[in-house]
């Protein structure tokens, strides 16, 4: 009759460890779901950023190219003129 009831006691606290044991890892799982989520907004927002920067960027490279082609087009005609006068 002993070990019957000790059987009990010992299966009825082995259900409840389950148990236990299982509510921790459904609490681990959604922390380690959450900190994911962050993680990826995270570097969403950092792409985001990042994508602005290169389209900045990009302008800056656009303007300062157009602005190096439109001088050395100016020094091209400047050249031309002179050799022009100089024929004459």
């Amino acid at each position: 009759m002993k070990k019957i009831i000790l059987s009990l006691a010992f299966a009825a606290l082995f259900i409840s460890c389950q148990e236990k044991t299982k509510e921790k890892l459904e609490d681990a799982k959604d922390a380690v779901g959450t900190e994911v989520e962050q993680k990826i907004d995270t570097i969403g927002q950092k792409i985001d950023t990042l994508g602005h920067k290169i389209d900045t960027a990009a302008d800056s490279v656009k303007s300062k190219t157009k602005q190096a082609v439109e001088k050395g087009a100016e020094k091209v005609e400047e050249g031309a003129k002179k050799v022009k006068d100089a024929v004459k």
